[in-house]
């Protein structure tokens, strides 16, 4: 008779979890269309927020929505942001409509996780993050990421520039912007290798060489090349 109850018990079981299964979607579906809304109320926003607590926890698709819409306060917003997986924080810093002050946060959160993930996701955002996160990848120890992070399309000149100014630059990134068909070519990429301690003396030369006389000349006088370069550069000079 205990068999039979056990048996009875497990087939009336299952249907409930495949229901419950289907529920979840069917309310995952509605509050993602509620969310389409762009000018939903704030006050509506939490209003879900507070009525579907365990949809958040399990569902990484509203977690997002809730996030990137406009109308959501920011004492809900900025903490569940903090809490996205990684790929999730790429969208969100991608989003056109979200606001400037949650896509910085969203990279500054993703920037501060780069030493904690492996190289594998770390490649993934190189190629496909903003722009200032692939900048912060093109100083990265692993080749394989900073090549990476120079072919990103968000990133640009300016960063480029900013990456090889900063004191943690390396060497394998001056060599890989040196020869790079779109990079190595720019004035203002040149003149940042110029003043790079990095760049190999013989190539700075060479730089230095093909860069107009005046602009030399104000590095010079502006203090802002390497030692051992401005040496070289002022006995050609003489």
């Amino acid at each position: 008779m205990s068999e039979i109850s056990e048996v009875d018990q497990s087939k009336t079981e299952k249907p409930r979890s495949d229901s419950s299964s289907e529920a979840l979607t069917v309310t995952e579906e509605i509050v993602l269309n509620q969310l389409k809304t762009r000018d939903l109320p704030s006050g509506v926003i939490e209003g879900l927020c507070r009525d579907h607590r365990s949809l958040l926890a399990k569902s990484r698709k509203v977690r997002v929505s809730v996030v990137g819409h406009p109308g959501t306060p920011r004492h809900l917003s900025l903490p569940m942001l903090r809490q996205l997986f990684t790929f999730d924080l790429m969208q969100v810093a991608l989003m056109p409509s979200v606001a400037a002050d949650l896509r910085i946060a969203a990279e500054e959160t993703l920037i501060n996780r780069l030493e904690t993930i492996s190289i594998g996701e770390r490649t993934t955002l190189a190629k496909r993050a903003s722009g200032r996160v692939a900048g912060t990848l093109l100083l990265d120890a692993d080749v394989r990421v900073m090549r990476a992070a120079l072919e990103n399309p968000r990133v640009t000149e300016a960063i480029v520039v900013k990456s090889l100014m900063n004191s943690r630059s390396t060497a394998i990134l001056i060599e890989a912007v040196s020869k790079h068909f779109k990079w190595h070519t720019r004035r203002e990429i040149q003149i940042a290798l110029l003043q790079n301690p990095r760049t190999p003396i013989e190539q700075a030369l060479r730089l230095a060489r093909s860069l107009p006389a005046q602009v030399v000349s104000d590095l010079l006088a502006a203090g802002r090349l390497p030692g051992a370069l401005k040496a070289r550069i002022r006995a050609e000079a003489e």
